[in-house]
């Protein structure tokens, strides 16, 4: 019989990725971070010692150790370190209230938690709610901070002069539990393997054109997937240069962008426009910039078209996915932003992508069906919860929950999540229908349609507007304006007006949190 080849041999894991680009590449600037600099050679042997310093505090191999922190170095370094010990980390979104991290350190079996100054006091607090934690790492953060006293200090783990054992650690190995934003109901823990981090990783480089002479701005949540797998680990993966912050607004990425020469920025629509709207924005200063990046929802029309005329240079791409996927599954190139408006695309190089009705038959052009994936991206399911498993590969497919429609060329334009689906009067509205619309008004500046309870329509199609500074606009002329356009049944049976639209770190509106306020 002959001799088994040892696994680690062919092995293909994240912290690998590393590993090679600093072989590669080990003078390049890897990390810019406030007044920190790495080079892919110091990146790399930072991350041996601090998973080794990990070790020696007791996280072995398959441990879920959780991460509660705001984009830094620290959190860029922990992330493949932990990789590298073979640990599953458990991103948490900062924003929560101390129950919701709690039960996600309950549910996912957490013992270790990751956090930083600005968010120790909702670290330790969270953890006191019946969780499984008995220690606390501390983290750097972009801007000098105090270590945070009863915690393992990032820099003394970095230390450790000891290594990490070999691993039984594969490619089949899981990497990490992202649970789900959670705007429609409580949170899922996405299992997601090594391999497939790392097949979206390939299709993110070939379809978002990823390249080692990157210089890629990170300043969406690491937590989220989008940023943390999308963009940061592709950038390592390829060998670009990283630029991390923790503040994603215009003062700060404005000004950031013509510094430090950025060529490559993801942020979902809601920061586009905000960066549209800002006084600090100048086209001429933003002339290095190469490569722009938007998801978490599609582009309104109306402000695309406004980045295309104020930022002509700029290739534009649309990525569309969820964290289930790891996360991307389709995407719109710069080649087709204005011919195909609104749509999010084709399915990107290892995704298979269809649109079907309820007996998975594929729609006909123009016909609304729910998107479903075949992909080595895909999670191997959720964590202890083997029923919504089930429903969510029912089929031999995964089942995203988004509706959407599929032109005569295959492109696809999501239309509405299908729990968001409103039915008003007995018909159905897309809320992005009815958005979109809205959007042509000059005035507006941001808007989220929703359904709400009404004794007449059963559901009420209501627009939450945020209004452009400097203009004026009232209920009935945002109803005149629908009305000349749409079907009466889409059209706006009350306008509400609003100062800003609640979302969460990522980008993505909370429509839930606007039903609940307004309901009442």
């Amino acid at each position: 019989m002959p001799h088994e080849i040892p696994s680690v041999v062919r092995r293909q894991a994240i912290a690998d990725v590393l590993r090679r680009t600093a072989l590669r590449l080990p003078k390049k600037t890897a990390i810019v971070c406030g007044s920190i600099q790495w080079t892919y050679a110091d990146f790399d042997s930072l991350v041996s010692r601090l998973a080794a310093g990990l070790f020696s505090m007791g996280v072995q191999e398959g441990d879920k150790v959780a991460v509660l922190a705001r984009n830094s170095h620290g959190f860029a370094a922990l992330r493949f370190a932990l990789a590298r010990c073979g640990a599953v980390i458990v991103p948490i979104n900062f924003m929560l209230k101390p129950e919701e991290v709690a039960y996600i350190l309950r549910h996912a079996g957490a013992q270790t938690l990751a956090t930083d100054s600005g968010l120790a006091d909702l670290a330790r607090a969270s953890a006191k709610l019946d969780t499984k934690v008995k220690q606390f790492i501390w983290l750097p953060s972009e801007d000098p901070s105090e270590p945070s006293a009863g915690m393992q200090n990032f820099y003394e783990l970095a230390a450790c002069p000891q290594t990490v054992p070999e691993l039984k650690l594969a490619s089949t190995s899981l990497a990490q539990i992202v649970y789900t934003s959670g705007t429609e109901s409580s949170p899922k823990g996405a299992m997601l393997t090594h391999d497939a981090v790392l097949w979206q990783y390939v299709s993110c480089v070939i379809d978002a054109e990823i390249a080692e002479d990157d210089v890629a701005l990170h300043a969406l949540p690491l937590y989220h997937c989008a940023q943390l797998d999308v963009f940061f680990g592709p950038a390592v993966y390829m060998g670009s240069t990283s630029v991390i912050t923790a503040k994603p607004v215009p003062d700060n990425l404005l000004p950031m962008i013509e510094r430090l020469g950025i060529t490559s920025f993801f942020a979902p629509p809601t920061v586009w426009i905000a960066l549209l709207r800002s006084p600090l924005f100048d086209p001429a200063k933003l002339s290095q910039l190469a490569k722009a990046y938007y998801g978490a929802s599609i582009m309104p029309v109306e402000v695309m078209k406004e980045i295309a005329s104020r930022l002509p240079t700029l290739r534009l791409w649309n990525l569309y996915g969820q964290t289930e996927i790891a996360p991307l599954a389709t995407m719109l190139g710069p080649d087709d932003q204005l011919r195909k408006p609104g749509s999010c695309g084709k399915a990107v190089r290892n995704v298979e992508t269809r649109v079907v009705n309820d007996q998975m038959q594929d729609v006909a052009p123009g016909e609304v069906g729910e998107i479903v994936h075949r992909s080595p991206h895909l999670m191997q399911g959720y964590f202890h919860d083997d029923e919504r498993t089930l429903a969510a590969f029912e089929g031999g497919w995964f089942h995203s929950g988004d509706l959407a429609t599929v032109d005569e060329d295959g492109y696809i334009s999501v239309v509405d999540r299908k729990k968001d689906m409103i039915k008003t009067g007995g018909e159905n509205v897309a809320s992005r229908e009815v958005e979109e619309m809205i959007y042509r008004l000059p005035q507006v500046s941001e808007v989220a349609v929703i359904g709400l309870p009404d004794p007449k329509w059963v559901e009420a199609v209501t627009a939450v507007i945020v209004v452009k500074a400097g203009y004026e606009l009232d209920e009935p002329t945002v109803i005149s304006h629908c009305t000349q356009h749409m079907a009466g049944f889409k059209t706006p049976k009350r306008v509400v007006f609003a100062a800003s639209l609640p979302k969460n770190p990522s980008g993505k509106l909370l429509k839930r949190e606007l039903r609940q306020a307004l309901a009442g």
